[in-house]
């Protein structure tokens, strides 16, 4: 099923940690593996870690108990079974942060209640929505920062190990603030073996704290990447503000160059269905005319009756859209123009440079892939081929929107003057002094010819690169040149290519 997938259009699978043991995402990360192989496809692997799950205690009915509107119902540490007036909260950081009139929703939102009073062991609350409460349901408090960490003690294992097996992104849940970010960089910092590659962090976005002041600025900055998870912010949110906070999150990472994905419900109805709801491929479009790098499919994919069709489905969607003449202006109208450094300058003038000649594609240098991003931020109207030395970094530039990552055969940036292939020497450090670069432009626009983004010798290729190789981020040269290589123009080559 995972190279079903992959064929279909997914260039991402998550690893969710909330279920399963594991050794059996340790199997499905070697399948993953084997594809990407078979294929000599980057294929970026996504760990999830579950994040804390607040519940309610256990009621002496095994059946639970409905809760009438208006009347007073407690939560408090008591470990007595529950019944109509009373149950367990065992989360004293829920009662200690929660204020008069504070809101806590259970069971996803189906039964609401609010604060009236409280006491250091409970909180007695009015119940607004009534409904039927029954043993560990979930309880969401959108109202409160809890003092409490985002990484549970089985989260900690599990990051663990997921650094142990070579996952290329982790997603952390229950992101309240900033802090949070910095908490698993400072766990993965612990982890990480001696010039070992360092997995990318992703924040999910659930939580209505992330807006408070510039906690979203600041996390975003923190952090890899974001996901929009729809799930429970839909939750702790209203639901018309779902929409505007998801513009909010995606603008704020267009802004700083961070991949954004958009999850959750996409299209909830394919788990049964083998085909979506108008709202849903409108929603899926919405996503992408937004600016998201990414598209999440959760049970339509993992638990669903059509996963190749859900996936198939998505790419059709963002084919699409993305031929349509309104996303490009939509694009236009995002792009960055504050701010701007040296880096900034030389993949704005690339995009532009792409725009006014026609030119196929753009060819980014990457070590650690900021140069690739920071194209991608421009959203050019061609695709951009990055070439890294590093699998870890290609697999991570898979999240990006418009980026196709390539990498040498032998791992490094200097290339082999008599090998079609992108094969490598020793040293990766090379100079715009020397004939070295105009055999790795050579090669490059082989790799541009391979990966089918040219078609013919004659068309355009614009090169952004650090020069000399080895700095990351420093991108600091632009070269236009034909897809035949930096000395041919017009079908002419000099005599000594």
């Amino acid at each position: 099923m995972i190279e079903t997938l992959f064929l279909a259009g997914a260039d991402i699978f998550r690893l969710n940690f909330s279920h399963g043991s594991q050794e059996q995402k340790q199997e499905l990360l070697t399948m993953i593996r084997e594809v990407e192989e078979k294929y000599s496809h980057p294929i970026a692997v996504l760990g999830d870690l579950q994040g804390p799950k607040l519940r309610v205690g256990e009621f002496s009915n095994p059946n639970g108990e409905v809760l009438e509107k208006g009347q007073i119902f407690r939560l408090d540490l008591d470990e007595a079974q529950g019944d109509n007036t009373r149950v367990m909260l065992p989360h004293p950081e829920i009662i200690e942060a929660s204020l008069i009139d504070h809101v806590l929703l259970v069971d996803d939102g189906k039964v609401k209640l609010t604060v009236v009073g409280k006491g250091d062991k409970y909180l007695d609350c009015r119940v607004d929505v009534p409904g039927k409460i029954s043993n560990r349901k979930g309880v969401n408090t959108p109202d409160s920062v809890l003092d409490i960490s985002p990484l549970t003690p089985k989260d900690r294992s599990d990051l663990e190990y997921m650094i142990g097996i070579g996952v290329d992104w982790i997603a952390l849940s229950f992101v309240q603030q900033p802090s949070d970010i910095e908490e698993i960089h400072e766990l993965i910092d612990g982890h990480l073996k001696e010039d070992a590659f360092r997995p990318a962090v992703m924040a999910k976005i659930e939580k209505p704290s992330c807006f408070y002041d510039d906690n979203l600025e600041k996390i975003v900055e923190l952090c890899d990447g974001i996901m929009v998870a729809r799930g429970d912010l839909g939750v702790e949110c209203a639901p018309e503000d779902v929409p505007l906070l998801q513009k909010q999150i995606i603008d704020t990472c267009r802004k700083q160059g961070k991949p954004v994905v958009v999850a959750t419900q996409m299209l909830e109805s394919m788990i049964e269905s083998p085909t979506p709801t108008r709202a849903e491929a409108s929603d899926v479009a919405t996503a992408i005319y937004d600016g998201a790098d990414a598209i999440m499919l959760s049970a339509e994919s993992a638990a669903g009756k059509f996963p190749e069709e859900s996936v198939a489905m998505q790419q059709r969607i963002i084919n699409r859209v993305e031929s349509d003449l309104h996303y490009r202006a939509y694009l236009n109208q995002l792009t960055k123009n504050d701010g701007v450094t040296p880096t900034d300058a030389v993949t704005i003038a690339a995009r532009q440079i792409a725009q006014t000649v026609n030119a196929k594609g753009i060819v980014s240098f990457t070590l650690q892939g900021s140069t690739a991003l920071r194209a991608s931020q421009e959203r050019p109207t061609v695709p951009i081929l990055a070439i890294t030395p590093f699998k870890e970094t290609a697999r991570q530039l898979a999240m990006s929107w418009g980026v196709y990552p390539e990498l040498p055969r032998s791992g490094s940036f200097g290339f082999s003057s008599d090998d079609d292939d992108l094969t490598t020497v020793d040293n990766p450090t090379v100079s715009a002094a020397d004939g070295d670069f105009d055999i790795v432009l050579k090669n490059a626009c082989r790799a541009a010819l391979r990966k089918g983004l040219v078609n013919d010798p004659n068309d355009l290729l614009v090169v952004t690169a650090g020069i000399p190789f080895g700095t990351p981020g420093a991108a600091n040269i632009i070269r236009l040149l034909p897809a035949a290589g930096p000395s041919c123009w017009d079908g002419v080559c000099r005599v000594d290519e």
